[in-house]
């Protein structure tokens, strides 16, 4: 007798579906929002560091 593990199946599908399109999303929000923050900056940390 063979057990098919469809449970299985299933959740990966629905990880791939819904779970992981989700987290690429966010992922991509939280880079934008990372670069775009230089906006509210103050303008002297806007510069590069000084090197010495």
């Amino acid at each position: 007798m063979t057990l098919h593990n469809g449970s299985k199946t299933r959740t990966v599908s629905f990880f791939r579906s819904t779970i992981l399109p989700i987290l690429i999303v966010a992922l991509f929000g939280l880079a934008l929002f990372a670069v775009s923050a230089r906006i509210w900056l103050p303008g002297d940390m806007l510069a590069p560091a000084p090197v010495s």
